[in-house]
């Protein structure tokens, strides 16, 4: 029988140790899963993971997934990559935080490797894209302010995109759906314009403008890219205006559309780009780099207390070094590739569309993409819905052809029944 040590934590017994691992699987199920105090903002599924290795999930019973989510393109690397634990484990026996009164070893080693590998002059550390967002909105507003005054200070966003869940980056955010009345009032100064639109570049921006803010390709509205050409005309024309222009590379950026950053893919080459998610590998972190006229930031505009520590700046290094070794981006979009055009190739009426850059795939389906993520999950796949009929894809970018088969097939076998 299994040694319990009796010892009360909420109503629960902390388990010592356990002889069965069919023990402890069903006790921590009951455990996790009947602790409602964490609020479930996320309707969340009804599936606790307690370990991964690769690009593999286990549940607290031993079931195997294929994961094509990597915690929202966060895991880049997969689970338990072992340069990046390491790393972590080396890290934290050195320190993990400290005040950013001072500076560390790591985190300037990390911000020279990063600007001198992207072509940015600054940078600012936070822990997510929403702060990182944030500081691109403030960072735009002042710059509006000292290049136009008070009266330069709307900043542009696009129809369909996502930049955050606080109130600013979600005034900021395109979707009529993320603003509740019940949230209100939100932020003043933010207006939207309609991606791909030429006729509406006409009237965009004028000498209230501070900036124009677009991810290049809109993950959560659905994984829709933007024209490149059509960018390329937004951007020139928010700076014949006098703006700046901002990409939001939360999602996009650190390698997964196939390219360290997707704007150098669209050759928009802006003043500011945010990142986060993947950045350090699934330690939270953001950054907002600047260059040009976007380096207007002085002591005492933005902080942040725990953004850029040693933790996440020494994880972050790894992760740097692994998206820049010859050759790994080419295998990112091969795999990409490879995705998109075997989905294409089964001819599924069910099917309308698959799009995508590098290793964020879309796919439009005629259903509730809902059914077929929670059908899918009950067969071992995961993944994640986005817009209104998308099944979207953004696995590790480390992930092997096996578990990409894999996964495929489970996907497969749920679409042919649609």
């Amino acid at each position: 029988m299994a040694h319990v040590e009796k010892k009360s934590l909420h109503g629960f017994f902390l388990i010592t140790s356990f002889k069965s691992a069919a023990v402890r699987g069903v006790f921590l199920r009951k455990v996790i899963m009947g602790n409602k105090q964490i609020l479930n903002n996320y309707g969340s599924f009804d599936v606790t993971f307690v370990k991964g290795q690769g690009s593999r999930l286990y549940d607290v019973n031993g079931k195997e997934y294929v994961d094509f989510l990597a915690g929202i393109a966060v895991n880049c690397l997969g689970h338990n990559y072992k340069p990046l634990v390491d790393a972590i484990c080396d890290q934290a026996s050195k320190q993990i935080h400290i005040c950013n009164y001072f500076t560390s070893d790591v985190g300037n080693e990390y911000a020279e490797k990063l600007l001198k590998t992207t072509g940015f002059e600054g940078v600012f550390f936070g822990n997510s894209g929403a702060e990182a967002n944030e500081c691109a909105v403030k960072l735009a507003r002042k710059f509006g302010y000292l290049n136009g005054g008070a009266k330069r200070k709307t900043i542009v966003t696009l129809k369909h995109s996502f930049h955050g869940r606080p109130l600013t980056t979600l005034t900021a955010t395109g979707q009529d759906k993320f603003h509740p009345e019940c949230f209100g009032p939100y932020v003043e100064g933010f207006k939207y314009l309609e991606p791909n639109n030429w006729d509406a570049l006409k009237t965009a921006f004028d000498d209230t403008t501070a900036a124009v803010m677009f991810e290049p390709v809109q993950c959560e509205g659905g994984v829709l890219p933007l024209d490149r050409e059509w960018a390329l005309a937004c951007a020139k024309a928010a700076r014949d205006a006098g703006a700046i222009v901002i990409c939001d590379e939360v999602q996009t950026g650190m390698g997964r559309c196939g390219s360290l950053l997707c704007s150098d893919l669209y050759g928009v080459n802006p003043e500011v780009v945010t990142l986060a998610k993947a950045i350090a590998g699934g330690i939270p972190m953001g950054a907002c780099m600047y260059r040009g006229k976007g380096n207007v930031f002085a002591a005492g505009d933005h902080q942040s207390t725990f953004g850029g520590n040693p933790l996440a700046c020494r994880a972050a290094l790894v992760v740097l070094d692994k998206l820049t070794q010859d050759g790994f981006m080419k295998e990112v979009n091969e795999k990409g590739d490879y995705i998109r055009n075997t989905v294409k190739s089964w001819n599924l009426p069910v099917v309308k569309d698959v799009r995508g850059l590098g290793l964020v795939v879309g796919i439009q389906v005629s259903v509730n993409p809902v059914e077929v993520e929670k059908e899918c999950l009950s067969k071992g796949l995961l993944f994640s819905t986005a817009g209104d009929d998308v099944l979207r894809f953004v696995p590790p970018l480390n992930i092997s052809m096996e578990d990409i088969d894999l996964g495929l097939k489970i996907l497969k076998s749920v679409l042919e029944t649609k």
